[in-house]
């Protein structure tokens, strides 16, 4: 049930099994939840963390006018808000994108996590700090990239991240998101959106079509995006 999150955090350090058992013993209750479907409201008070098993989720802030915007993409594997096990509360919403199977750990069973297995304690501390780097890599897309190299720099961290969990290959990935969607990731309006896909398609660089993402020059699209895969931490460490 938890396999693509071993393998995210395989890819980054060693997990023994005895700390493969710890991490399927917290987990709790399965859900099923439908597409665009907030789960986890901002100032809702948190008794556990949410693991992503199947399915597109977001974290998004909005303003009161009704304008939104998306500060990350999880993917199958990603914890949506292991930081509330500190902060107890978001200052965030999270929602899916798509239909989505999740699995609950509860605080009592981090606590005991970080109480008894110090090195799982640090291997998920360091997944909160990626977070935080996602983040950053995301506001400087807003704040200094173009148009098309916001769009192609996400098709860039999106195709690395799948990679990691067997989801994404040389020829593309499945990408099952609106351009509305996209639109919020972007800052860019669904117009512009669409334009600059379209582009994309035009410079052979990739097509966005049928809800796959299909990549005809993976270089020259991380060449205009100027993408450095440094801020996701790919090297394997031992923490």
């Amino acid at each position: 049930m938890i396999e693509t999150h071993l393998a995210k955090l395989r890819a980054r350090d060693t997990i023994s099994p005895e700390e493969e058992s710890v991490i399927r013993a917290s987990l709790g209750e399965v859900r099923d939840l439908p597409a665009h479907r907030t789960c986890i409201r901002a100032g809702e008070r948190l008794s556990s963390s949410t693991l992503l098993l199947e399915g597109l989720m977001c974290r998004y802030k909005d303003l009161p006018g009704g304008d939104r915007q998306i500060t990350e993409i999880h993917v199958a594997g990603d914890f949506l808000d292991l930081h509330s096990f500190s902060l107890k509360q978001l200052d965030h919403n999270v929602m899916t994108l798509t239909p989505c199977r999740v699995v609950l750990v509860p605080h009592v069973k981090l606590t005991e996590i970080t109480e008894e297995h110090p090195h799982l304690a640090r291997v998920y501390w360091f997944l909160t700090a990626l977070d935080a780097a996602i983040h950053r890599e995301w506001e400087l897309s807003l704040g200094r990239r173009t148009a098309i190299q916001r769009i192609a720099h996400l098709i860039c961290e999106l195709h690395v991240r799948l990679g990691l969990i067997a989801l994404a290959d040389d020829t593309g990935f499945a990408l099952p998101l609106t351009q509305a969607d996209l639109s919020d990731c972007t800052g860019l309006t669904p117009v512009h959106v669409n334009r600059t896909l379209r582009e994309l398609r035009e410079r052979g660089l990739v097509e966005f079509r049928g809800r796959r993402v299909s990549i005809h020059d993976l270089a020259g699209l991380r060449s205009l995006a100027e993408f450095d895969d440094a801020y996701l931490y790919l090297r394997r460490e031992d923490r």
